[in-house]
């Protein structure tokens, strides 16, 4: 078996061994793994079924990852994306009255379009065409929003009317439990112990059942709800209606550079770039992601996309696809044993989030803080990337802003035709549509 994986994944070449990716692909799993519930959640609000839409995110979850597994070789796990299950249902269900059975022909459509568009280097351009300092931007901005999340999560960071954000009470039980968990991990971590941020999770996890925070399971299996109910149910009916394709491009739009961001950024941290800045295999990666999302839609659920969380694997010592490998049969395994999954408490790996995002941070040690017309941009991608809760909006911002910094302070020749054509249409963006 070692000399099968080891033939499939090249794991000395990589550096690591199977034990690390087998950690690495369970810390991904354990810090990502609240999309089983989340997702259905969420997508319930536009009449679709509980049972079977949680059925659908393990699989279409358990698929994608697969692909990057086998396709890229990467450690990227791929799950139908936050924010963009939520305008499924609140803004293009609800809000626009588009029932989601043409919400999902959408996604199907946008998904083709993603493998078309792959198969003609278009989106691997976009990958290995931003320049190095906004990829380091990219990367250091992720970790914040990545931090922002747990935060957020663990209850530290909560809603204030007055100034937006503001600290919630440091005396609850859950907030003590998640800084707990936050130190115990970095011990671990400042210790050189393997999978900290797993042994964190899991004691975090035992400390809220014993509390009471968190209920043990009631059952350790459960038979899976069947996906019948939306499977396959796409409706093309509304491709004569002109808000079918603002909703597919929206969907579009944010999942490409979504995609785009994630990658750039895990792989950034993980070394995988190479001497050019550039990622070898961003072809495969972003087909696996293209034939995710278009699997996601016929198996009935929202926009599967890169999940920022595989950096959490990443930390972990996870290097090659045999990390995705595993935390997508774990997804398999979770129709089964969803009680034991469910237990898992924010509290357990908010934590995770807000370490890896320290983790992240370490990017900015390679970004010149001498040229101005570099430091700059990468500082607004990593700004606005948290602050705007999305990545898509970071890139965007980074890109228009080195551009214009390149063009007007000298250096116009630093600007490629490809970072010329994605500032022009991100400008286009933002004053006509």
């Amino acid at each position: 078996m070692a000399s099968l994986l080891e033939s499939r994944f090249h794991l000395k070449e990589a550096g690591t061994d199977v034990k690390t990716e087998v950690l690495a692909g369970i810390t991904t799993f354990m810090t990502m793994a609240y999309i089983i519930f989340v997702n259905p959640g969420i997508l319930q609000n536009a009449g679709m079924p509980f049972g079977a839409l949680m059925t659908a995110t393990c699989l279409a979850s358990a698929l994608a990852t697969f692909l990057m597994a086998f396709m890229a070789n990467y450690p990227i796990a791929l799950a139908p994306g936050m924010g963009l299950n939520a305008f499924f249902a609140f803004g293009v269900v609800l809000g626009m009255g588009i029932s989601w059975q043409v919400a999902l022909a959408a996604i199907f459509i946008e998904g083709i379009l993603f493998i078309l568009l792959t198969l003609t280097k278009i989106r691997e351009s976009v990958v290995n065409g931003i320049p190095k300092s906004l990829k380091i931007g990219i990367s250091t901005g992720i970790g914040l929003f990545i931090a922002f999340i747990g935060l957020q999560s663990a209850g530290i960071i909560v809603k204030n009317d007055a100034v937006l954000v503001g600290l919630g009470n440091m005396k609850s039980v859950e907030v003590l439990l998640a800084c707990l968990g936050f130190f115990i991990m970095a011990a671990l971590e400042a210790r050189k112990v393997k999978g900290s941020i797993l042994w964190g999770i899991l004691i975090i996890t035992a400390v809220a059942v014993f509390l009471g925070v968190a209920k043990a399971p009631e059952a350790l299996v459960s038979t899976p709800p069947s996906v019948m109910p939306i499977f396959m149910k796409m409706d093309f009916s509304g491709l004569a209606n002109p808000n079918f394709w603002i909703v597919m491009f929206s969907f579009f739009f944010v999942d490409f550079f979504d995609t785009v961001g994630t990658l750039v950024g895990v792989t950034n941290r993980a070394g995988m770039l190479d001497s050019q800045g550039r990622l070898p295999k961003a072809r495969e990666a972003l087909m696996a992601d293209a034939i995710g999302t278009t699997a996601g839609a016929v198996l009935g659920t929202s926009t599967v996309t890169s999940y920022i969380e595989s950096a959490s694997g990443v930390e972990q010592g996870g290097r090659t696809g045999l990390t995705a490998l595993v935390t997508g049969i774990l997804f398999l395994l979770a129709l089964f044993f969803s009680p034991v999954v469910s237990i898992v408490p924010a509290c357990a790996t908010a934590p995770a989030l807000v370490l890896v995002g320290v983790f992240m941070m370490a990017s900015l040690k390679d970004l010149d803080f001498g040229d101005w017309t570099d430091f700059v941009p990468a500082s607004v991608a990593i700004f606005v990337m948290p602050f705007s809760y999305s990545i898509a909006h970071g890139i965007e911002f980074g890109i228009i802003s080195f551009v214009a910094l390149k063009l007007f302070g000298g250096k116009a020749k630093e600007v490629s035709p490809i970072m010329l054509a994605l500032a022009a249409i991100f400008i286009a963006k933002e004053l006509f549509f």
